[in-house]
């Protein structure tokens, strides 16, 4: 029997590129992949492929939901959707219902799956908080998330282990550093200056910085990310543990550090470089500075999943993809 693959989010810059990396495979956990479902309220890209269809629905609406995700025993399901960390200070209500409560119903959901389906959900190192955050973060470091976003986050892992004790699931959650370098423009996200630093310059425009240019963040390539996603899916269950939550691993990378690589980019390439300007947000660098600074992957890593590559390969790897003036 041919694979059913759920995404969740698939109308976003992740989900976009996991569609592709499937299609790309044509196989998952041994099966040929025969539908990719896209479950978003927005499409942005469009990917023509007579394996692809498209959802458009609110991942808080529980009818919607269950009616988007209905499936075979062979279903696979990504759960990428969720607004951004700014959205989430913003409008804590909203956050509940859509981060929250929607991944309830992505999770009952695939409970109603017949079978063991399997679920990979996206969660984020905001899940850390609370601490010295000079310190490395690993998977047995104490979740104390200082954002709404944060806090959503690790309820999710928390269900994704419930579930997956309970037999109603095969759960795995993948703990995302930021994901550079995302093509487009800034969005609500705290961490959107982390490709902007890079993204910007690149396309020849100035990046206002809102934080300290010596500030260090854990940050990984998003072909990085998606190969992680499907890695950890095919991943035996008899490999995992209790803890169903994997951090991957990461650079340390700073403005600084940012600023030096895409110098190295632009000279090879030749490209003008737009300046990265001081433009300081109390608010961002206060969100910011309850985010951990390094991560500890080993645990990722012993199961197989990528490492990044070197930051300027992940720079020039964006360059490829997406282009630059």
């Amino acid at each position: 029997m041919n694979m059913k693959i759920i995404i969740t989010g698939g109308g976003g810059f992740l989900g976009h590129q996991l569609c592709k990396l499937l299609l790309a495979r044509g196989m998952l956990c041994g099966r040929q992949i025969g539908e990719v479902v896209l479950i978003d309220a927005l499409f942005h890209r469009a990917l023509s492929d007579p394996r692809v269809r498209e959802v458009r629905g609110d991942i808080g609406d529980r009818d919607f939901v269950f009616s988007a995700i209905a499936g075979e025993a062979d279903t696979a399901v990504f759960h990428l959707a969720s607004m951004v960390s700014g959205e989430c200070e913003e409008r804590f209500d909203d956050a509940l219902r859509v981060n929250l409560d929607g991944g309830r119903h992505v999770f009952e959901a695939a409970r109603a799956i017949a079978g063991r389906p399997r679920v990979v959900f996206a969660s984020s190192v905001a899940c850390y908080g609370g601490m010295d955050m000079t310190q490395i973060m690993s998977d047995v470091t104490k979740q104390l998330p200082q954002t709404t976003y944060g806090m959503t986050k690790a309820m999710c892992e928390m269900l994704i282990n419930d579930h997956t004790r309970k037999g109603h699931f095969d759960g795995r959650s993948v703990r995302l550093p930021t994901v550079i370098v995302r093509p487009g423009r800034p969005n609500a996200a705290a961490s959107s200056w982390a490709s902007g630093m890079f993204r910007e310059p690149l396309n020849g425009e100035p990046c206002h910085l809102p934080i300290r240019r010596d500030q260090p963040h854990p940050m990984t390539g998003y072909r990085t990310a998606v190969e992680s996603f499907v890695e950890l899916c095919e991943v035996p269950e008899e490999k995992l543990g209790k803890d169903r939550a994997y951090v991957l691993p990461a650079h340390r990378v700073t403005p600084q550090i940012a600023e030096k690589v895409i110098a190295e980019v632009a000279a090879a390439r030749g490209i003008k470089l737009g300046p990265i300007t001081d433009a300081f947000d109390a608010r961002i660098q206060g969100i910011v500075d309850n985010w951990p600074q390094r991560v500890d992957g080993a645990r990722a890593l012993a199961l197989g999943l990528p490492a990044p590559p070197p930051l300027r390969q992940i720079v020039e790897q964006y360059v490829e993809d997406f282009g630059a003036r």
